[in-house]
C-alpha cells in the first residue's frame, strides 16, 4: 500500500467506525442509556473529525485520485461525487447541530435533528465506501497535485 492510498483506506475506515457508532448510540438511546449513548456519539464525533483531518491532510499534502474508470462511466462517477460530497457537507453542519442541541439539552429539538442526521449520515458513509472502492479497488486512477502546490504555482 503506497502514500496514495493509506491514507484514504484509514479515512474511509474512520468514517465506517463512526457510522457504525451512531448505529449503535441509537440503539442506547432507545433503551433509554443516556450517559452511553452520550458517550457513544461524542466517539462517532471524534472519528468523523479524525476523518476529515485524514481526507483534508491528504487533499493538502498528497493530491486527490482523479478518476480511472472507462470514459462512459465518467459523467456519472462525477454526478454521485457530488451528491456525496453535498450530503457530506449536509451531514457534518446537521451534526455539529445535533450534538450542539444534545449538549445544550434541548432534548426535543436534539431528537429531531438526530432522527434526520443519523440518516444523512448512514447514507454519507455508504456512499464514501462507494468512492472508495470505486477510485481504489475498481478503477484505480492518477493522483492530482497536492493543494499546496498548486497555490505555490510548484
Amino acid at each position: 500500500m503506497d502514500i496514495f492510498t493509506v491514507f484514504p483506506t484509514i479515512s474511509t475506515s474512520f468514517i465506517v467506525i463512526s457510522a457504525v457508532l451512531v448505529a449503535i448510540g441509537w440503539g442506547l438511546i432507545i433503551k433509554g442509556k443516556r450517559e452511553a449513548h452520550k458517550k457513544t456519539m461524542i466517539a462517532a464525533a471524534i472519528f468523523a473529525v479524525l476523518f476529515f483531518v485524514v481526507y483534508a491532510s491528504r487533499t493538502v499534502f498528497v493530491g486527490n485520485t482523479s478518476w480511472g474508470g472507462p470514459e462512459s462511466l465518467s459523467g456519472l462517477y462525477h454526478v454521485f461525487l457530488i451528491f456525496h460530497i453535498v450530503l457530506a457537507s449536509v451531514a457534518a453542519v446537521f451534526g455539529i447541530t445535533t450534538l450542539t442541541l444534545g449538549f445544550k439539552e434541548k432534548y426535543a429539538k436534539h431528537r429531531r435533528w438526530g432522527r434526520v442526521t443519523s440518516v444523512i449520515w448512514f447514507i454519507t458513509a455508504i456512499t464514501g465506501v462507494a468512492v472508495y472502492v470505486l477510485l481504489y479497488l475498481m478503477y484505480p486512477g492518477g493522483h492530482t497535485k497536492p493543494v499546496w502546490e498548486v497555490i505555490m504555482g510548484a
